[in-house]
């Protein structure tokens, strides 16, 4: 679509809106009730020119809808909070659950407007911004949103007008900023950045409407009209538009687990002396990450008693509690199974200079989620993929992800759940569902190979863990973060 050839002449009579208008309204509101019936969660953006009049048109929107299903948000420059995050951070834990309405007034499209107009970010950035927000509203696509963008566009003419008739009113002039008349100045530029926005990021599963909005009245009945196409097209396909991916699901996967020589290990006197040495550099090394800004996410996935817990401990024993958290995760909650399942993945990405450390990660939707049918078969396929660009943004922006796999034989399994019945305070430590999933050790073994097959990257490589001796096992996780944050450094 070409800004050029877009029609700012298109008006309609007041006598005309006020038929269609109320109809509207309804029908709108009716399809917000089936919405949330059938738990399809929905994003409007809305973008613009200063004075296009976005506000009068989510006010607009919002009469006709039940207020208890919404939320606007108004994106202003990123806070110095949200700014020492990937750029996409501060969207995803808005994302709505299943069932509600998000509004935004601006939106991530400031990355690749307002921020580059201003020269906030390089070309390179821009450019990688388009690709990042593709990915973005594809993942949320793919797990069932509905994903609406409006652009509304006026004319150079018409935008010095309406500025000209803010400016003159006392209770309105503060509406037009110096940024604002500077873009009526640079009308033609700023159009060139919309265009290369429109033709970047207007997809098949995301397409961009422009709305010719000279006229209000026009702007408000195509907008609802549009909205009205969309959800309408949404229910009838209640599980949204979920692309498979092309995975092999027979291919041939490696044993990579098979390779792991778990017969390593290391005495209590050296392992005491690396330990020493170790905590000691870590501690350095985060007060190094610190002062560099650098942010860390250490995920710790790994069989059933294979040492995940008291390896956490020892890493993390000579570091300054300040500068790190560690997130264990469990099933989701209620909250978390009404949002996307990276949702509440991107709440807890550190901010820049600060490390966190997952004791069980995203990959449990290839794992345990895999095993036990909590997802589908094309659910976890597509989560390859999606963990893979996850990650990707996170590596992007600077973090450093470090992934351990830690692995035991099944005979040193059963030799550690016997000790927990034995020994009264680690008999919490083993629970009726650790019994059964050792049962399925075959299952998860499968899934294991293909998931390091899959998700190892240069920008995200897993590390096995050999970890049937615990003292190897703690002593290989802290070099390898040593290491990991040294290349960094």
């Amino acid at each position: 679509m070409k800004l050029d050839e877009i029609d700012l002449s298109l008006k309609l009579e007041k006598s005309e809106y006020k038929k269609i208008f109320p109809k509207l309204q309804l029908e709108i509101g009716e399809l917000q009730r089936k919405l949330r019936e059938q738990k399809i969660p929905v994003i409007i953006v809305f973008e613009g020119w200063g004075a296009a009049g976005k506000g009068t048109q989510i006010n607009n929107l919002i009469l006709c809808l039940d207020p208890r299903g919404f939320n606007v948000y108004l994106t202003k420059a990123e806070a110095e909070e949200e700014a020492m995050r990937p750029f996409l951070w501060r969207f995803w834990i808005k994302t709505p659950s299943y069932g509600r309405i998000a509004i935004f007034d601006r939106s991530w499209y400031r990355r690749v407007l307002h921020d580059r107009i201003e020269k906030k970010v390089n070309k390179e950035q821009y450019k990688n911004a388009y690709n990042e927000i593709n990915i973005f509203e594809k993942q949320l696509v793919d797990s069932g949103f509905a994903v609406v963008k409006f652009f509304l566009h006026i004319s150079k003419k018409e935008q010095k007008k309406r500025f000209k008739k803010l400016l003159e009113d006392p209770a309105t002039c503060w509406k037009v900023s110096k940024n604002d008349l500077k873009q009526n100045k640079n009308y033609n530029k700023f159009k060139k950045c919309v265009q290369d926005m429109l033709n970047e990021t207007s997809t098949p599963f995301s397409p961009w409407t422009v709305v010719e909005a000279n006229d209000h009245r026009f702007a408000t009945i195509k907008i609802i009209k549009t909205l009205i196409n969309v959800f309408s097209h949404a229910l009838e396909k209640t599980k949204a538009l979920k692309q498979k991916e092309n995975i092999i699901i027979n291919q041939k996967i490696p044993d990579i687990l098979g390779k792991a020589d778990l017969s390593l290990s290391l005495n209590r006197e050296i392992y005491e002396k690396y330990l020493k040495d170790y905590r000691e550099k870590l501690r350095e090394l985060e007060h190094k990450i610190y002062i560099k800004r650098i942010p860390v996410i250490i995920v710790y996935e790994g069989w059933d008693a294979s040492g995940k817990g008291g390896n956490i401990r020892r890493l993390v024993q000579g570091l300054d509690p300040r500068g790190y958290e560690v997130v264990p995760i469990s099933a989701p909650n209620d909250i978390e199974k009404e949002h996307h399942y990276l949702w509440r993945f991107w709440l807890k990405i550190p901010k820049a200079g600060h490390i966190t450390i997952f004791d069980r990660s995203w990959y449990g939707r290839v794992l345990v989620e895999r095993i036990e049918k909590f997802c589908s078969n094309e659910e976890w396929q597509r989560a390859y993929r999606e963990i893979c660009e996850f990650e990707k943004m996170c590596t992007d922006y600077g973090i450093v992800i470090i992934k351990f796999w830690m692995h035991i034989s099944p005979n040193e399994q059963l030799k550690r759940f016997k000790q927990r019945q034995q020994i009264p305070y680690k008999r919490w430590k083993i629970t009726d569902e650790d019994w059964r999933n050792r049962e399925k050790w075959g299952e998860y073994e499968k899934a294991v190979n293909e998931m390091i097959f899959r998700t190892s990257t240069k920008y995200a490589p897993w590390t096995i863990v050999e970890a049937n001796c615990k003292l190897y096992a703690r002593i290989k996780t802290m070099k390898t973060v040593i290491k990991a944050l040294e290349k960094k450094l």
